[in-house]
């Protein structure tokens, strides 16, 4: 019966709670697995910090770098994050050594993980990284394993836990963007720096490394579209809810015309709809696929317990060997697609402008929307004691370069128009 030692790196709420479970659940591990556990070095920045568990001192390493060296280590856990540094030291000198890796490190993966898996193949170990994406959700083993037989077209969902807080709160409790951030920082749902989780950067990442598992295709982590919702305020959720709509920032992956279309946004989503119905913290993934239609994943995107959850699940896939290929084929078979030149997608649009309270506005508005051929759905004014007033439009369907076009002419009028905000509506036959 072989005992398999493993090394975790990091001992912050996720690398500790991972190691408590470890040596919790050895014997329930044991019995699923077959083989036995023990959690020979650990590393971490500060050794004196108390972390209310007891670490035998003989198991800490003080530099991360000579683990792979050792060579009794079967599983290298790292859970410090970060695309470079430290995390791409490790990664790459694990696995040339012979270790199996598992890591929670969507950054490193999005922007390291076709040059790994390759040398993770030849290197014959296992490159695993189920808790990058969605948390406690087994999304990446599911896509790999449990819909094998499947040609997938389309994946999308809310893929981070931080906004999709954010813009419930606004919308339960009317609160502004500035007050549902500070709320969620205070529950511990935002870091103290949360512009990687507002930008959609975050998301970004995630929705990466789907679309390559999902495709088949070498990863694309760069030059497609980004947006967060910092430019969100109260009265777009408002608005969105009267006319029966609700707004999250979707990940979203599809292949169209033999390229990939991948972009990061908010939507308006109609409200009747599952997955607009998911709110706090809890991520959702939707996946189309071919023989199957369409599947829903549900759960917990982030917080220890989940998370954990994740990485000790790839630590038992190493043991009884069911993950050959980290993104689910070798990485010969990758292809090599484009991307979608998002120029020429096409949607509704919701439209927000605050303006100068003067007359004539609305007919500049609709003036230029005729001119680039886009016509009005729904239009609300939403008059202010003020001098400033804002006016509220949903297109019909036009194209993305058209709607650009449109804020950029009217932007260049700074007496009129102090704000425009463009969220796009998510074509209900997708979803």
């Amino acid at each position: 019966m072989k005992t398999y030692n493993i090394a975790i790196v990091g001992l912050g709420n996720i690398g500790l709670e991972v190691y408590k479970n470890l040596l919790k659940n050895k014997k329930n591990i044991l019995d699923k697995t077959g083989f036995k556990i023990n959690v020979s070095h650990v590393c971490a920045k500060n050794f004196k910090k108390n972390r209310g568990v007891s670490i035998p001192k003989k198991i800490w390493m003080a530099n991360p770098l000579d683990l792979p060296k050792i060579k009794n280590i079967d599983i290298i856990v790292e859970l410090i994050g970060g695309s470079d540094g430290i995390a791409k030291k490790l990664v790459f000198a694990s696995i040339k050594n012979g270790k199996h890796y598992v890591t929670a490190n969507k950054e490193l993966i999005a922007k390291h993980g076709d040059k790994l898996s390759i040398l993770a193949e030849k290197n014959s170990v296992n490159l695993l990284f189920e808790a990058s994406v969605a948390g406690g959700i087994p999304i990446i083993r599911s896509i790999k394993q449990g819909l094998v037989a499947n040609k997938i077209k389309h994946i999308y969902g809310i893929l981070n836990g931080t906004t999709n807080f954010i813009l419930t709160e606004m919308e339960k409790k009317g609160s502004t963007f500035a007050e549902a951030l500070k709320y969620a920082k205070a529950k511990g749902y935002a870091e103290r720096n949360p512009f990687a989780d507002l930008s959609g950067n975050d998301v970004a990442c995630k929705i990466s490394i789907l679309s390559s598992i999902c495709f088949g295709s070498k990863i694309l982590n760069k030059d497609f579209l980004v947006e967060g919702i910092s430019n969100i305020e109260i009265l777009d959720i408002l608005f969105a809810k009267k006319i029966g709509y609700r707004i999250k920032l979707l990940g979203i992956a599809e292949i169209v015309n033999n390229q990939i279309k991948q972009r990061v946004h908010p939507a308006l989503i109609p409200a009747d709809l599952d997955i607009a119905n998911i709110n706090g913290v809890t991520n959702a993934v939707v996946v189309d696929g071919e023989p199957i239609g369409r599947t829903i994943y549900e759960g917990a995107g982030a917080g220890k317990g989940p998370t954990a959850s994740s990485v000790i699940s790839d630590i038992a896939s190493v043991m009884v060997g069911n993950d050959d290929f980290s993104f689910g084929l070798s990485p010969a078979a990758k292809k090599n697609y484009k991307l979608f030149n998002f120029r020429q997608h096409v949607s509704k649009y919701y439209l927000r402008f605050l303006v100068h309270d003067k007359p004539g506005v609305l007919s500049i508005i609709t003036s230029v929307l005729a001119k680039n051929k886009i016509s009005i759905q729904n239009l609300l004014q939403d008059p202010s004691e003020s001098s400033l007033s804002n006016v509220m439009i949903i297109t019909h369907r036009a194209m993305e370069k058209s709607i650009q076009g449109v804020i950029k002419i009217l932007s260049k009028n700074k007496k009129l128009f102090k704000k425009i905000v463009m969220i796009r509506v998510r074509d209900e036959s997708k979803l």
